[in-house]
């Protein structure tokens, strides 16, 4: 029978039908679930194998594992040749299977591969290639580059056979895996290779490469060119090979890439949104709150350099939120500056604490000695359940973060912190081909909390957490903090993640943040009030009165004279370090005019004072001015924009035996402040501010207030007879 033109005739149309169903339901199908059987090699279970068996279990794999306690003979892997042991492992493991031809075997990785898809899409994939044996393929030969020759040309996708991932009938697997005769330290990919590039021996088995990553992904090569990129769809996330357009069953680390296989591993198969973040990561959990005894903690603190706001670091270790008999210290100083902090730490915390240990400046070790020193400290102690380890340039705001890390029940952990104002954190989000820092595609969005959970990281430093039991098993070495040239903390990380221990950062929290260290200057008295520029959190927390932003909320502001208006500014601790700069300072005016050289002007009526130019301050002082006084005087002086500009800022000293008062006067401003630097009745008797155009005097100041009126004109005014002890005030003539 026959017809022409291209359309057979329409009575035939039912017959091809049935014709078509009836070859398609003799085509095997992807098959069902159970006829699916996964191995894996893990003489160890490291943090890795964790991972892969948590993802197999998502998507519901069967996997059987081989060599479990089995002692390692296949080599110094992962970047060297060996592996033989796994195929050794492999052709022990299969022979019971080998009879059973709807059976597909698959074989992966485990240390450094996870799922990202289920096993009826893999099982669909593998039927559609039309091949018996499927093996990864990938962009860079390895081991025996004289191979490549032997290689079938392909049009398009990767070309190299990579034996980390493979899947087939469990007849032709075994038939494959029979032939093994070689060593455990032998090499297992070469091993395979050399099938492959048999033209007889692949023709026979039917084998293939999955050279276009439908089934799996290799990373090695692949992460510089940003072949693989996160599909986010639904609440679930996807690795998609973005050249070939395909969704891999599974990911493989192999190579240098395990650290980019960890940053995808935080989000597959972690069911994810980019608006709430991870839906697993309460899973695991301890409960603090269900114990009967908290877990003891020895806490590391490092002291490397001078740092600033030492005294408030150290002071928030003893209102921790954990029981302090629970808690022991390790505090290594490398500054001789700060011992006498360390001296006041001591006194206060002795009777809190029930072991502190202390090591100074004069032991001179380095930084790595002291580091290995404390985490030994835990090792060596069996009731030492965790090691908080923490460096003094970490404002610590939240008294919980101890036991929040505890409570994550990781190995190792750190809580995020990052310095104000800026990206810089205490943690990398991947690292550049020689193990430096690389900005990961989410770094900005966890460091901002656009993203919140908790990572897996290549890198932390500054503050975390570290179990004791796995500082006495998978750490049980004395020395982690040198290797190499590297610095202290790159080298305990970089030890970490060759022995496949996961660190982690949490950002659910909000922990505290990081001091800058830089352009620290101890030649002063008291250093710390030169940190308005480097640190302004820290500068306004300790030295602006705590009922500052009241000024703008609840009208705290009082005027008790026309224009004479009266805020709280500066904390206690602003007025008594400003006092001892002045006195240890020592060079007070007499109350005779000041060179201008030093001051920029002249007083109208001069005072026995100390300029701000004098100790090195004018800078941060007018920066004072600009960010806590102008807003204020907008407030105030409704519709005047200060420019925030002073020539004279000096501080004022009181005395009977030198200058007991001051004649009237205006000042050569615009407006001035007049800051109160300690307490009326305690400190002296007497003094105060008397404006005589209105006969309106302030005879009892308050410290920290500042007064703040009109120079010019309308506010002629002197300053009262001091009694008996000393006042001091700060001054400033703004806008002169």
């Amino acid at each position: 029978m026959a017809w022409s033109g291209a359309r057979p005739p329409r009575l035939l149309l039912p017959l091809l039908l049935a014709l078509a169903l009836a070859a398609a339901e003799r085509r095997p199908g992807p098959g069902p679930a159970d006829k699916l059987l996964v191995f894996t090699v893990a003489t160890k279970e490291t943090d890795g194998f964790h991972r892969f068996m948590q993802t197999a279990k998502h998507f519901n794999y069967t996997v059987k594992v081989l060599g479990k306690g089995e002692e390692w003979k296949g080599g110094e892997l992962p970047n060297s040749i060996g592996g033989g042991q796994k195929v050794r492992l492999l052709k022990e493991g299969i022979e019971s299977y080998a009879d059973q031809e709807d059976l597909v075997v698959m074989f992966v990785e485990c240390y450094d591969v996870i799922f990202a898809g289920g096993p009826e899409e893999l099982l669909k994939k593998f039927q559609e290639t039309n091949h018996k044996v499927v093996f990864a393929a990938d962009g860079l030969i390895w081991p025996d580059k004289r191979l490549a020759e032997k290689y079938p040309v392909v049009r398009s996708g990767k070309r190299f056979l990579n034996s980390g991932g493979f899947i087939g009938y469990a007849p032709y697997i075994n038939r494959i895996v029979q032939q093994w005769n070689l060593q455990d330290n032998d090499d297992d990919q070469l091993f395979y290779t050399k099938i492959y590039v048999d033209p007889l021996a692949r023709e026979r088995i039917n084998i293939t490469l999955d050279h276009k990553c439908t089934i799996f992904q290799t990373l090695n090569g692949a992460v510089v060119t940003d072949e693989v990129l996160l599909k986010f769809e639904e609440g679930k996330v996807r690795a998609r090979n973005s050249v070939y357009d395909t969704l891999p069953i599974t990911v493989h680390g192999n190579g240098p890439t395990k650290i980019h296989l960890n940053y995808l591993g935080n989000y597959i198969p972690n069911a994810w949104t980019r608006e709430t973040g991870c839906s697993i990561c309460d899973l695991d959990l301890l409960d603090l709150s269900t114990v009967t005894e908290y877990p003891r903690v020895k806490i590391g603190v490092f002291i490397e350099q001078p740092t600033p706001f030492l005294p408030k670091f150290l002071d928030r270790l003893l209102t921790l939120d954990y029981p302090k008999e629970t808690l022991s210290i390790f505090i290594h100083n490398n500054e001789v500056y700060h011992e006498k902090h360390i001296k006041k730490f001591w006194e206060k915390a002795k009777n809190i604490i029930r072991n502190i240990k202390i090591v100074g400046p004069e032991e001179n070790l380095s930084q790595a000695e002291a580091r290995n020193m404390g985490m030994d400290l835990c090792r060596q102690d069996k009731a030492c359940e965790y090691y908080f380890s923490i460096d003094a340039d970490v404002v610590l705001t939240n008294p919980k973060t101890l036991r929040i890390l505890i409570e994550q029940n990781r190995k190792i952990i750190a809580p995020l912190v990052t310095r104000h104002g800026k990206l810089w954190s205490n943690f990398w989000g991947a690292l550049s081909p020689d193990g430096y820092y690389a900005r990961s595609e989410d770094y900005v969005d966890i460091v901002q909390g656009n993203r919140v959970g908790v990572w897996n990281i290549p890198y932390m430093a500054n503050i975390y957490l570290i179990k004791g039991q796995t500082l006495r098993l998978e750490m049980k070495e004395k020395n982690y903090f040198m290797r190499d040239k590297l610095d202290p903390d790159m080298a305990l990380c970089r030890n970490a993640r060759e022995m496949g221990v996961f660190m982690y950062i949490t950002n659910r929290h909000e922990f505290g943040r990081l001091i800058s260290t830089a352009n620290y200057n101890t030649s002063h008295y008291n250093n710390d009030l030169w940190q308005i520029f480097e640190n302004p959190v820290d500068w306004k927390e300790t030295y602006i009165n705590p009922n500052y932003s009241k000024i703008f909320t609840d009208n705290i502001v009082e005027q008790p004279c026309p224009d004479v208006f009266w805020f709280p500014i500066f904390s206690d601790t602003a007025c008594d370090e400003l006092v001892e700069e002045m006195e240890h300072f020592g060079q007070w005016s007499g109350g005779k005019h000041q060179d201008s050289r030093i001051s920029g002007g002249y007083e109208n009526v001069p005072t026995d004072d100390i300029h701000m130019k004098q100790i090195g301050l004018d800078n941060e002082w007018l920066h004072f001015i600009r960010e806590f006084i102008a807003p204020v005087t907008l407030k105030v002086f409704a519709g005047y924009y200060t420019k925030g500009y002073a020539l004279l800022n000096f501080v004022v000293k009181y005395s009977p035996d030198r200058q007991r008062s001051l004649r009237p006067h205006h000042d050569s401003s615009t407006f001035t402040i007049n800051i109160a630097l300690n307490k009326v009745g305690e400190d002296f008797q007497g003094g105060g501010c008397k404006f005589l155009r209105y006969n309106c005097s302030i005879e009892s100041p308050r410290k920290g207030w500042s007064f703040m009126h009109p120079g010019r004109l309308t506010h002629l005014h002197e300053g009262l007879p001091i009694l008996n002890g000393t006042r001091y005030i700060a001054v400033s003539f703004i806008d002169p």
